[in-house]
């Protein structure tokens, strides 16, 4: 007869999310992926939840999700698991339950935070097995290009497609973010293919393109230099107005900058005041918005 399994381990771990404070795109790239120049800031609010039990025998792992539909092979969980499992050799039979208040998306990254956080849990338990910083990017960045962001856990410019990474305090220290995710969806690639179809660029190579003086924005607020942009705001606002309307409302309401995160459809605001943010917060929820609150 065979001896019931042993939990090893059980730990709980948040799962933060992101927004960019800036997200300048070059065009597509042969390969069809595009240079970004960006600058990825980590919010701990909204956040999931991750519930991992670890068993002394090797196995594969089992996902459980507050929203069911996540369930699958394709989860980005469940791939970061086997990727790291087949890289390494180091495969414990896990219990995974995650609970989800990243909004799917919203252009919070919540599925590649996912993703991340169960790379680092397996690599500082893999002993011998682990890999070095560069090996668990690598894996990181063939799940998805916001994953090496996510393992690093700190503030950062990013370039390539998102990978190259140079931690840099953006001195928002004691600042507030205000976070509103609206009931639609963007997907990504309808916005790329969106935000490529509705420009033109002159013939020079893409990298060069983001080194220009970006644009400025409507109420500007500096950060490291430059001012806050995001260049999909133009096609996802034409198609979902009522983010652009979020947008203005903040700004309307004491924010000293605001922006699409990502490709949308989460639209964040900054603010110096912790109850400015609430009030303008309170402003904008309801039965439509899910909004969160992070300081900084």
């Amino acid at each position: 007869m065979a001896l019931p399994s042993h939990c090893a381990e059980e730990t709980a771990l948040p799962v933060p999310c992101k927004v960019n404070l800036r997200l300048a795109v070059g065009p597509r790239r042969p390969d069809g992926y595009h240079d970004i120049d960006t600058f990825f800031l980590p919010l701990p609010e909204p956040c999931d939840a991750f519930f991992i039990r670890r068993f002394d025998e090797p196995g594969d792992i089992e996902l459980s999700c507050s929203d069911p539909e996540l369930e699958t092979d394709d989860n980005l969980v469940v791939r970061a698991y086997r990727a790291f499992a087949a890289a390494t050799g180091f495969s414990p039979r896990l219990e995974a339950s995650l609970k989800k208040r990243i909004p799917h998306g919203a252009g919070l990254g919540g599925g590649s935070s996912d993703a991340a956080v169960m790379l680092r849990y397996l690599n500082d338990r893999a002993g011998e097995a682990a890999l070095a910083e560069p090996g668990l990017a690598t894996l990181a960045l063939a799940l998805g290009a916001d994953v090496p962001f996510f393992l690093l856990g700190a503030p950062a410019m990013a370039t390539g497609v998102g990978e190259c990474l140079i931690p840099t305090d953006p001195g928002l220290s004691g600042w507030h973010a205000a976070v509103v995710c609206s009931p639609c969806h963007v997907p990504t690639a309808w916005a790329y293919a969106a935000l490529d179809a509705a420009r033109t660029f002159p013939a020079k190579a893409g990298a060069s393109l983001l080194t220009s003086v970006f644009d400025a924005n409507r109420r500007a607020f500096c950060v490291t230099g430059a001012p806050l942009r995001n260049d999909f705001e133009p096609v996802v606002f034409a198609a979902h107005p009522e983010l652009g309307r979020v947008k203005e409302r903040l700004l309307a309401l004491g924010a000293a900058g605001a922006l699409l995160s990502g490709t949308g459809s989460a639209v964040f605001g900054l603010f110096r005041q912790r109850q400015t943010a609430v009030m303008a917060l309170a402003d904008l929820s309801g039965d439509g918005p899910r909004t969160f609150l992070a300081s900084l």
